[in-house]
């Protein structure tokens, strides 16, 4: 996962975020306040620059202080493909399975994805 830091490249996406509303909702607000600041200490990851398939946005790993905190490790995402949200849940270092973390969306089979990754690791979600 890439993570945007760019003003260009955090305006580019807004943009096209904006254009997906209401589904876009839970990460379009934290790229609106990374790129105007980021007072919160957050980031915005995606898989792949211009042409992104998933946005993921969550507290930067460094400002974690509680693992068991879900509501501190809370995650939002956005996804145009499946197989991305897919890939993101089951294969990469975005989302830790370290710390409980609770994570946000808007599209349908984000719930579905999460339990069918969860039942495969043997893993808890409530």
């Amino acid at each position: 996962m890439l993570i945007l830091r760019s003003p260009a490249q955090l305006q580019l996406l807004e943009e096209t975020l904006r254009k997906s509303l209401p589904t876009t909702l839970p990460v379009l607000g934290t790229v609106m306040t990374v790129a105007r600041g980021n007072p919160a200490s957050h980031e915005v990851l995606v898989d792949s620059w211009p042409h992104f398939g998933i946005v993921l946005t969550r507290l930067r790993p460094e400002e974690h202080r509680d693992p068991r905190d879900y509501y501190t490790n809370q995650l939002s995402v956005f996804y145009r493909d499946k197989g991305a949200l897919q890939a993101l849940l089951e294969g990469t270092e975005a989302v830790t399975r370290e710390r409980a973390f609770q994570i946000l969306g808007l599209q349908d089979g984000l719930d579905e994805a999460v339990q069918e990754v969860a039942t495969a690791r043997g893993m808890k979600v409530e």
